[in-house]
């Protein structure tokens, strides 16, 4: 089995894990950063559209921290709230503006330009028209591929931590404190399984859109992180806040695709089938009302008015205005047939951020020893029970950039020598591929109708009913079969969905009022 070492492994390529990789690089670290995918840049932040928060002209402290916590149902970390607030703006501007030379949008005058979304008291959102997290990722890449100390890893698909419990041929180690130090990776190319032995981790991974049916999440967003690290022995928690963005483009037979937030923020208007604005009898903010309130908004007057969807109109606006300010969204429009500056635009909700996940510190430390975790797949506190809208890109920057600064001192306070491990077994049986979409389907399925918007005690016990049985139906399938990206993602899209559901059925605030 080849084996290879480095002092630290990042597992992710987006806005948290570029961001840990680059401090690391800086005070040079060898960095190894894995990905799934083909390619570095094909990540979650890649397809972030809206924009990250920096700080408006009127901002101050007490506003921007009970923004977060109205939107989050008053469980966001006021500590978190803080270190945000004190750290965020000024790396944006230390790192995205002046050191990547990220060409965010300005206003004639040659200052930012400052966008609005719903849930913030003032404009404090700094874009790059509506691809934001393209060009911050492509920046962060341009940068990083100058690191001689940086190694990418692509379409290595992260199978286990590495843990001195699990996995160091020493039983003796089973004593000492939890500790990782690597992980299993799956090369797809070869069809191998590889270690990567790493004296510091930081997991990176993202989210777990794709365990539901309709989702803004691209492809790979199966929960990969939060069941390695659940396996590994790691606390997670707030596993149930799953936000659903309210407007996904609703085409019968196609994949959703995210229509920012920020046209609403911009003066876009959601209105019923009859072409009636409905948001003012639901919530005071109307249109810009928290994410959740949307969703569940959006759903009622579904069900009110017998119809799959409602309509997004920025009609009002001039075409010649849209397309600047909204050049991406308009063309995806246009490819279903939709001229948004003619007519409204179909929506629907879909699963979009986990709130919660591996729980950290302010450092991105985990209670495992040596592994950290920044981006989606962490939960710092910041989010609450609900997102805030831009606020997942500073959160990645800020802890992905104290993750790597603190796993870099790490090292050079402590000495790490890494234990033996057995080489992989690999088994023979080739794994039946109608078999794992079936089984994702139904996870999705399962997810979508008992553990989305709408949360009762008896839809949680009929998902617990069937992804109890699935799972263990999925682990005897896994120790079987001949691995494949598609295997290890079905295992691990299984046990996240788990984590999902049981937060769920012990939080009785997470149900629908009036049916517990």
């Amino acid at each position: 089995m080849q084996i290879l070492e480095c002092d630290i492994l990042i597992i992710g390529s987006g806005m948290a894990g570029c961001s840990a990789a680059l401090q690391a690089a800086k005070e040079k670290a060898s960095v190894i950063l894995a990905t799934r995918a083909c390619e570095p840049f094909q990540s979650n932040t890649y397809y972030a559209q809206g924009g990250i928060i920096f700080k408006g002209e009127e901002d101050t402290e007490a506003l921007f921290i009970s923004d977060f916590q109205n939107a989050g149902k008053n469980l966001c970390y006021p500590p978190a709230l803080k270190q945000l607030w004190e750290e965020g703006p000024k790396l944006v501007q230390s790192i995205l503006i002046e050191e990547l030379n990220v060409p965010f949008a300005k206003t004639s005058n040659g200052k930012l330009h400052l966008t609005m979304e719903a849930a913030h008291s003032l404009p404090r959102i700094v874009h790059v028209a509506d691809q934001t997290g393209k060009a911050i990722q492509e920046d962060f890449l341009n940068a990083l591929q100058s690191f001689s100390n940086v190694t990418f890893l692509t379409k290595a698909t992260a199978i286990d931590l590495l843990t001195l419990s699990h996995h160091s041929k020493n039983r003796l180690d089973l004593y000492l404190p939890p500790t990782c130090f690597g992980a299993f990776f799956y090369k797809q190319e070869t069809q191998e399984v590889i270690a990567v032995k790493a004296r510091e981790t930081i997991l990176a991974t993202g989210g777990l859109g794709e365990l539901y049916l309709h989702t803004t999440n691209p492809p790979g967003s199966r929960g990969d992180g939060y069941a390695m690290a659940y396996r590994a022995g790691a606390r997670l928690m707030n596993m149930e806040y799953v936000q659903f963005h309210p407007t996904s483009l609703y085409l019968p037979h196609g994949k959703r695709f995210l229509i920012s937030e920020a046209v609403r923020g911009e003066g876009g208007k959601l209105v019923n089938a009859k072409g009636e604005p409905f948001m003012q009898k639901y919530h005071p903010l109307g249109d810009l009302a928290p994410r959740d309130v949307v969703a569940q908004s959006i759903l009622a007057e579904m069900l009110a008015t017998n119809s799959d969807c409602v309509f997004l109109d920025i009609t009002h606006k001039e075409k010649s205005w849209i397309q600047k300010r909204f050049p991406h969204i308009y063309e995806e429009c246009l490819k279903a047939g939709i001229d948004m500056a003619q007519k409204p635009v179909p929506v629907v909700p879909a699963a979009h951020y986990a709130c919660g996940g591996v729980a950290v510190d302010l450092e991105g430390k985990t209670n495992i020893r040596r592994l950290y975790a920044v981006g989606e797949v962490a939960c710092t506190g910041v989010h609450g029970a609900n997102r805030l809208a831009s606020s997942s890109l500073l959160e990645g920057l800020v802890w992905g950039t104290k993750a790597g600064l603190s796993a870099v001192r790490h090292l050079r306070e402590e000495s790490f020598s890494f234990p033996e491990i057995e080489s992989w077994h690999y088994e023979k049986e080739e794994a039946d591929s109608n078999l794992i979409q079936q089984d994702w389907m139904t996870i999705r399925q399962t997810m979508w109708n008992y553990v989305g918007l709408i949360r009762t005690p008896k839809r949680l016990e009929r998902a617990a009913d069937i992804l109890s049985q699935l799972q263990r139906e999925i682990e005897v399938f896994y120790r079987q079969s001949e691995l494949s990206d598609e295997l290890i993602g079905l295992r691990h899209g299984i046990q996240t969905a788990q984590l999902v559901l049981h937060a769920a059925r012990l939080n009785r605030d997470n149900l629908r009022k009036g049916e517990e």
